[in-house]
């Protein structure tokens, strides 16, 4: 993983909040929170929250008695999380889920979404959230599946890519979309503690109003642009228009319909 992987700054967090969400985060994070409901929780520990999506998702499906701490390690996503969601049954703080400040089994329920992928150390991140569950309590999680899979990311990847032919910017490909092996993820939660390890597919349809959307998401509200800005600032504007018209070609210049796949994981202390 490239150091500029994990630099959710600047105007990233509002560009990812307004277009990656509806685009492809906010059915996953419905998914999450009907799966969490389920177990019936009360103490929620959420990590790698982001922009709050899951957290706004699993504040309408838990009870009021319930109570959800939402942390990530970026301070510019979790500030944009806190304008979206006032709802005193959320704790926000900045936290590393690979060291927890929270007390062994303090939690209910663990739930990530699209994080994993980020931990440098995944053993140890599955650790902590082992270590901060109750007995019985469940870790659930999701990540993205191959980038084949999921059509928009992949046609950005291969655009901006064939603009800097030498060093292509292939964050989307070596991150979000790299870790998708389900022997690995059992192994890594096997070795972590955990039992009970369930995985499965789950496609969905990435939707949006114009070509120009997907192409800015990625393009613009992830850490795909500082690898772009870092071979040449003056590019961005270019591979956002690239990727919007690649997009059109391949889906056409009116409301654009793209595959979308997520591997959902579960496991129980």
């Amino acid at each position: 993983m490239a150091d500029t992987d994990k630099v959710f700054a600047g105007s990233i967090p509002e560009n990812y909040e307004r277009y990656l969400v509806p685009l492809i985060f906010a059915p996953y994070a419905a998914d999450l929170g009907r799966r969490l409901q389920e177990t019936g929780p009360e103490r929620v520990l959420e990590t790698a929250a982001g922009t709050g999506v899951v957290t706004r998702a699993i504040a309408a499906r838990l009870p009021a008695s319930a109570r959800i701490t939402a942390t990530d390690l970026n301070e510019p996503m979790l500030n944009h999380a806190r304008t979206r969601l006032a709802d005193p049954r959320v704790a926000w703080r900045t936290a590393d889920a690979q060291a927890l400040p929270f007390d062994d089994q303090s939690f209910d329920a663990v739930v990530c979404q699209f994080g994993a992928m980020f931990f440098p150390d995944k053993v140890k991140a599955y650790r902590e959230a082992r270590r901060v569950l109750k007995p019985g309590g469940r870790f659930l999680f999701n990540v993205w599946d191959k980038i084949a899979d999921n059509e928009f990311a992949d046609v950005v990847t291969q655009t901006v890519g064939a603009m800097f032919p030498d060093d292509p910017p292939l964050f989307l490909a070596r991150t979000p979309h790299g870790h998708h092996d389900v022997a690995r993820i059992r192994a890594d939660l096997t070795a972590a503690g955990f039992a009970e390890i369930a995985a499965e597919g789950r496609d969905e349809r990435s939707k949006a109003a114009s070509p120009r959307e997907p192409a800015v998401a990625y393009c613009e509200g992830t850490p795909l642009r500082n690898e772009i800005e870092a071979r040449d600032k003056a590019r961005l504007q270019e591979a956002t228009a690239r990727s919007t018209e690649a997009i059109a070609r391949r889906f056409g210049t009116g409301p654009v319909d793209g595959r979308i796949r997520a591997i959902i994981v579960t496991a129980v202390k």
